[in-house]
């Protein structure tokens, strides 16, 4: 198990630069504003991260099933963070690093026992 989750430390690392500098790029290249550019690079990172995590960490197939599984349970995760967040007023920077944190976390555990537990 623990080489499974060096694997997914690993794309969790690549996911998390995806998701950072497309953040970044959207609102410096772009102009949007930071919900839009988080929408848009969360989505891009966590889809990066379910099929790379499937066929790589987990050698398992990518279904539409999974897929939406997946992506419901990191956005309900990014939102509960974000509110917890703008209710405590959490400066950005400490969202980005709790929420990269806990999805490490919290997503692994998702994935290994409950989207991919069929892997082999």
């Amino acid at each position: 198990m623990l080489h499974i989750f060096g694997k997914y430390v690993s794309v969790g690392v690549v996911n998390t630069a995806l998701h950072w500098l497309c953040f970044g790029g959207l609102i410096h290249f772009f102009g949007a504003t930071q919900s839009l550019a988080n929408i848009i690079a969360f989505c891009i990172a966590v889809t990066f991260s379910f099929f790379v995590n499937a066929k790589w960490t987990f050698k398992s197939q990518a279904t539409s099933g999974r897929y939406f599984a997946f992506v419901a349970f990191m956005g309900v995760m990014a939102g509960i963070t974000g509110y917890i967040a703008d209710v405590t007023g959490a400066p950005a920077v400490i969202t980005l690093i709790v929420f990269s944190g806990f999805s490490l976390v919290a997503g692994f555990i998702y994935s290994k026992f409950i989207i991919f537990r069929d892997s082999k």
